[in-house]
């Protein structure tokens, strides 16, 4: 079979899986190479110490999947029409992609199965969602999946920035798409609209002041003085796509899976600090949220607390100080100050 044939099938096949945009790149050295590494020098990365262990096959594909022609790129959309976000401030907010179940199996299931489907006309391939040694927006950008905005997530003009990324490695050799412009023009929305600084020029973004790094993948203290920048984020920020003008064409996902939950847009915060080990694990079972452990979860309900919290709040942030974990029950007792010194504020100026 001839590859423009082959290809015409694999599109076919992604679609009916539910993909909306499947598109090939070369398999050749990704274009930041020398940017990623130079960031990685510069300590950006902070607590991700796989980002420099997987650095040599970051760069180089080939190392990945020795023999690779093509990278398969396909992106599924995740936007949830409206805000489901409750309006009272002291119920938390949770990054639009982890609303519904957790995209990692929801996508993996789907690579599978094209998997499945390239072997048959003699394929080795490698799949990755967001797991692997690849710099998987680069791949993308290349395959014209998007184009890099500004802060540093892929746009596309039909589905904005609300899409996941999937990729294939594969050793059939497969027409490659040509890149999407870059459509950004002057625009900066996104680098304005970041809460903490955090996209620090066009295309530069500092891991170590971003809420979504601080809130999932640091493990330990945040720091004091970037707290009240989290407001009542509890998982990750959608600030920089939200402004994103590209966004205004963005349809809702066919995909029911990443439909919203009671359990990531529905609770006051203060209930989360309930939850033992057991009923946390219960509550975001199949959710992304699962993979930062109740330390992780609670500990970041507990800065929101602190932000937004009342006096109504206090008893359970007192139990939550008492905590086993010292994580949990350091930012609790920090809530519990920052709680009564805007009440003490409030009664001073009443006075």
């Amino acid at each position: 079979m001839k590859s423009e044939e082959l290809k015409k099938k694999l599109i076919a096949y992604a679609r009916k899986l539910g993909f909306d945009s499947c598109r090939v790149a070369a398999c050749a050295a990704p274009k930041h190479t020398s940017e990623f590494r130079t960031w990685l020098r510069e300590g950006a990365a902070g607590e991700m110490s796989y980002m420099e262990r997987g650095e040599e096959k970051r760069c180089d594909p080939q190392k990945v999947l020795p023999g690779a022609r093509s990278i398969v790129v396909l992106a599924l959309n995740y936007f949830q029409e409206g805000t489901v976000h409750r309006a009272a401030a002291t119920a938390g907010r949770v990054a639009r992609y982890a609303w519904g179940e957790d995209y990692h199996d929801v996508i993996s299931r789907k690579l599978d199965k094209i998997d499945n489907f390239l072997r048959r006309f003699g394929g080795r391939q490698k799949s990755y969602v967001d797991t692997g040694p690849i710099l998987e927006r680069d791949h993308a950008a290349q395959a014209g999946i998007g184009w890099h905005g500004k802060s540093t997530m892929l746009i596309d003009t039909r589905l904005g920035t609300w899409f996941f990324l999937g990729e294939i490695l594969t050793t059939l050799e497969l027409p490659p798409d040509p890149p999407q412009r870059d459509r950004c023009g002057t625009c900066e929305r996104c680098i304005q609209a970041c809460p903490t600084g955090a996209i620090t020029a066009p295309h530069r973004l500092d891991a170590r002041r971003c809420i979504s790094y601080l809130t999932i993948e640091s493990k330990g203290s945040i720091p004091v003085e970037l707290r009240p920048l989290i407001g009542n984020r509890i998982f990750g920020c959608d600030d920089c796509l939200d402004a994103c003008p590209w966004n205004r064409f963005a349809q809702a996902s066919r995909e029911t899976a990443f439909s919203a939950r009671r359990a990531t847009t529905g609770m006051l915060l203060r209930d989360y600090l309930e939850l033992n080990d057991v009923e946390f694990r219960a509550l975001f079972r199949n959710s992304p949220i699962k993979r930062i452990k109740r330390r992780g979860f609670l500990r970041n309900v507990c800065v929101a607390l602190g932000n937004v919290g009342s006096l109504a709040d206090l008893s359970a942030l007192r139990r939550a100080a008492s905590d086993p974990d010292e994580l949990i029950a350091e930012h609790a007792a920090w809530a519990i100050e920052r709680i009564q010194q805007r009440c003490d504020m409030k009664v001073s100026k009443v006075c």
